[in-house]
């Protein structure tokens, strides 16, 4: 299941959360070198995009617990279909 993650850290100072984001960086490398997180990419000011390749919705939720206790933040979720799952369900519709 493919989930688009963007956060919105709380308002705190760069400098005030610097080793967080570094703890962050350490929590999130091995889900991508396992492709369990297919990408990331910090946010222009503060933040970060990422997108989760996960089993379920436990696991999203257990993740974000975690990126959360890491870096506090609020979170956008979009649950998206993967480009081939979207063809083959258009090749099913009658036009």
């Amino acid at each position: 299941m493919l989930f688009l993650v963007i956060s919105t850290p709380r308002p705190e100072r760069p400098t005030a959360v610097a080793s967080n984001r570094k703890k962050y960086w350490r929590w999130i490398d091995p889900k991508l070198k396992s492709k369990r997180c297919r990408f990331v990419y910090a946010r222009t000011g503060r933040g970060a995009v990422a997108l989760f390749d996960v089993e379920s919705n436990d696991e999203l939720h257990a993740w974000l617990n975690e990126w959360a206790e890491i870096i506090p933040a609020h979170f956008d979720i979009y649950p998206l279909i993967d480009p081939a799952a979207a063809r083959r369900y258009l090749g099913r519709r009658k036009a």
